[in-house]
């Protein structure tokens, strides 16, 4: 048995079978195609089309998507428990000082209140100021990170070999490969569906 010229580990016998799989895949990805929005699918050759079945023929890219969704996941589940605890942390320090100056309003002499009151508006726009800045920092942070899973997972479909993706902050080009994700996904819970994953 000899190899097939490109195909690395593909003989002879095995050429038929991967023929008929980008077929397949090829033609699943054209009827796939046909949701997306017009814009995308002039943008989708069947040059492209060809080379995504060709991707996708032995299934990694569906593990490697499957991997990157799993840890974006994980990532987003981190980020918002994160968040949650800062708001968390804010509201009982809001809480306390609330307390703070409702037991200093009741134990003040009356000719102290108005000075007392005005100290306490004071140090209560400085909460919220800092909880304001550590909000806009926390914020910050969950961008930048969900930024860098996104380059992330361009350069790791990219060295996969899959069509479309490098890495890219254009607006444009994010959502076609938004789109390219979405055809994967969806053909890849097609062919576990059909069982023939």
């Amino acid at each position: 048995m000899q190899e097939m010229d490109g195909y690395p580990g593909v003989t002879d016998g095995d050429s038929t079978k991967h023929q008929e799989r980008h077929y397949y895949l090829l033609s699943e990805l054209q009827t796939l195609v046909k949701e997306l929005p017009c814009s995308f699918q002039q943008r989708l050759s069947y040059s492209t089309l060809g080379d995504l079945a060709l991707a996708l023929i032995d299934g990694t890219v569906y593990e490697i998507v499957q991997g990157l969704l799993d840890i974006q996941h994980l990532t987003e589940k981190n980020l918002y428990n994160q968040r949650q605890k800062l708001n968390g942390e804010h509201q009982a320090l809001k809480q306390d000082l609330v307390r703070k100056h409702k037991d200093a309003v009741q134990s003040c002499k009356s000719h102290n209140l108005v000075l007392l009151k005005s100290n306490q508006q004071v140090e209560l726009e400085s909460l919220e100021i800092r909880v304001r800045e550590e909000q806009r920092t926390m914020d910050k942070k969950i961008v930048a990170e969900m930024d860098q899973k996104v380059i992330d997972q361009q350069n790791t479909l990219e060295k996969a070999g899959v069509p479309g993706f490098f890495s890219t902050t254009n607006p444009q080009e994010l959502t076609m490969q938004m789109n390219l994700l979405e055809l994967i996904l969806k053909l890849q819970q097609k062919e576990s569906q059909s069982g023939l994953l």
